[in-house]
């Protein structure tokens, strides 16, 4: 019987957030790529909260547009409302959260894939990876296509055996009820990958025209909206949003939710799979912190197309009549009509210890994985492993050498670091705590940290990459400026410092110590700088921030340069861990085949066989 049979540079298995980036990743560095989806409806869908960003997040975002990916650009086109989380604080931890119109950023994306040049969109179930002597050669279909590649980038998503549940009631599909991927997994296991089960859930939608939202606290949008992309212009996204709201469960709904605990399945015993530590169910906050009397609710929009509203903060796998119960215990939810139920969803995975930080596999050469396939959860985590997974299985098909990120230079190298260096027994979720250099790596200034990066691979342009340059040689002087000029004490200047609730000065002054002050900042003290630069604002930020955090940013500078010096000794082959007393005998175990142990700090790198550098945390 003939069956399709056709030859691409690249396969990529799945649509999802990060399926896109590794498919336009591929295709934009000139390889010709095929994506496969098991459904049209599902290509860069947002089955959990239509949101992309938020703290740690959205930082990830920046570096993935700074590196030449499309999420920021996409949302950009198609968010309803944005705001900057965590203005209170310092820059470190200031992170971009935006509402995305779900049906649309997909619409927006499918699109983009459609019109990548070198790039095939299809809808079919890769069933099995084709291997040889190690190396992967091909994969195939259910139907019985045959598809030769140089490289396969897995980024299966929750698909994989997937089954949804809620109560006693069991679904053997993927996310919203699309098909489930039933058949690669054992193609996987017969070629040395382990595969693992996790879950996440997701809490029910709600008929918006059935909500009281005069109960609730209005949440409004940001005043004026910054964008995700180095290349969207501010001024082109200023529009006005959609609201969110704000409300809470009560004692009344911890009560119901107690007294159904036998129920759920994730307290039966009927759901195998480990659950994100960071994203709980309604029913894990009850149980877990039963001394709170409420937990907070965000109700949000799902799209301008639908009156779907998104109850973010209580996910649950209770049984639908349950469901209906605890929710309209909700202040202005009395009366809400759920147009799809809440449920989790289990799903195979694998413990990234199995691969490289390049995101290939060690045991199949030229397979790559990225995203929640990987054990992690969100959409920019995947989105963003995804960019690494595509971008490196492209070099190796080329022959370039492949890109690892350090951990001192992006939040995706912290990312992809712990995910292949550490145990990680749930789903894994991007943290501003776990960066240790956060202050080097704020999500401002990641075109200046990771654009040369993205130039090199050939994913941002020529005209693109010399803007940051110009932008940071602007930067430099206009600092360099600004630590020579001096401010005398004069009427004008005073007048200005009291007029915004700061000290006035009675002798000369340097005009970066002025910016140093906590109330005052670059852009405040404009008028009393009357040699100033006409600059854009994103020069202006960068000016401000390395002002006013100059010693700290210095000390975390000399850190790094420390790290790179631990980073660079290389252990002896023969090394006897037993002789090393600042090894914890119960990690010693497995070093040789795991290539690094994680502990919690920096200790030492070295080459374990396969001749690729790994840390040892100890």
């Amino acid at each position: 019987m003939s069956v399709v049979e056709e030859t691409y540079d690249v396969v990529v298995v799945g649509a999802g957030h990060a399926g896109c980036e590794a498919a336009l990743a591929c295709a934009r560095l000139g390889l010709k790529t095929i994506i496969f989806t098991v459904s049209m409806d599902s290509v860069a869908l947002m089955p959990c909260n239509p949101n992309i960003g938020g703290s740690s997040k959205g930082h990830l975002v920046r570096e993935l547009d700074a590196l030449g990916g499309q999420m920021g650009i996409n949302i950009d086109k198609t968010f309803l409302q944005s705001k900057m989380l965590n203005k209170s604080k310092g820059p470190a931890v200031h992170s971009l959260r935006a509402q995305a119109d779900k049906l649309q950023y997909s619409v927006e994306m499918k699109k983009t894939l459609q019109a990548q040049e070198n790039l095939t969109l299809r809808q079919a179930e890769v069933s099995e990876i084709m291997v040889e002597d190690g190396k992967i050669v091909g994969a195939k279909t259910f139907s019985g296509g045959t598809y030769h590649c140089k490289a396969v980038v897995l980024c299966t998503g929750t698909y994989l055996k997937a089954r949804c549940l809620y109560g006693d009631v069991i679904e053997y599909t993927g996310p919203n009820g699309l098909k489930a991927a039933n058949t690669l997994s054992a193609s996987l296991e017969k070629n040395g990958i382990e595969l693992r089960r996790f879950k996440t859930g997701t809490p029910a939608r709600i008929d918006g025209s059935t909500i009281d939202y005069s109960k609730m606290e209005e949440q409004f949008g940001d005043e004026r909206i910054v964008p995700f992309s180095f290349t969207t212009d501010p001024d082109s996204i200023q529009k006005k949003q959609v609201s969110c709201y704000l409300t809470y469960t009560n004692e009344k709904t911890h009560e119901i939710i107690r007294k159904n605990l036998d129920r759920s399945p994730m307290y039966s015993g009927v759901i195998e799979g480990t659950g994100p530590r960071y994203c709980p169910s309604i029913e894990d906050k009850v149980v877990k912190f039963a001394e709170k009397e409420r937990h907070q609710l965000f109700v949000e929009p799902e799209g301008l197309s639908t009156n779907e509203m998104y109850i973010s903060g209580m996910s649950s796998s209770m049984p639908e009549d349950v469901q209906y119960e605890m929710y309209h215990t909700v202040p202005g939810l009395e009366h809400a009509t759920i147009v799809r139920n809440a449920y989790a969803i289990e799903y195979d995975c694998i413990d990234a210890n199995q691969l490289y930080a390049t995101l290939e596999f060690k045991k199949v050469k030229g397979l790559f994985a990225g995203g929640q396939f990987n054990g992690s959860s969100g959409y920019e985590e995947a989105a963003a492993q995804g960019l690494v997974a595509g971008f490196n299985a492209a070099l190796e098909v080329l022959g370039r050498e492949q890109v690892v990120l350090d951990r001192s230079e992006s939040y995706i190298g912290v990312l992809i670091d712990d995910l292949v260096t550490k145990e990680s027994h749930e789903p894994y979720r991007m943290m501003t705590s776990r960066a240790e250099y956060r202050l080097l790596l704020r999500q401002d200034n990641a075109d200046l940290r990771l654009s040369k990066i993205g130039h090199a691979i050939g994913l941002i342009s020529d005209e693109r990459y010399d803007w940051v340059c110009k932008k940071e040689e602007l930067i430099e002087k206009e600092i360099a400026r600004v630590k020579e000029k001096n401010i005398g004490s004069n009427k004008k200047v005073n007048d200005l410092l009291k007029s915004l609730d700061s000290i006035p000065v009675t002798n000369g002054v340097k005009f970066c110590d002025l910016i140093r002050r906590p109330e005052l900042s670059y852009d405040l003290l404009a008028p009393i700088d009357e040699e100033r630069p006409d600059l854009p604002e994103e020069v202006r930020e960068q000016v401000n921030i390395n002002i006013k955090y100059e010693g700290y940013i210095t000390r975390q500078i000399k850190q790094v340069e420390h790290f790179k010096k631990i980073e660079s000794k290389k252990i002896p082959a023969g090394i006897d861990y037993d002789d090393v007393p600042s090894l914890p005998v119960k990690h010693r175990t497995g070093i040789q085949n795991f290539g690094s142990i994680s502990c919690g700090h920096f200790c030492f790198v070295g080459i374990f066989g396969t001749g690729k550098v790994s840390k040892i945390i100890v």
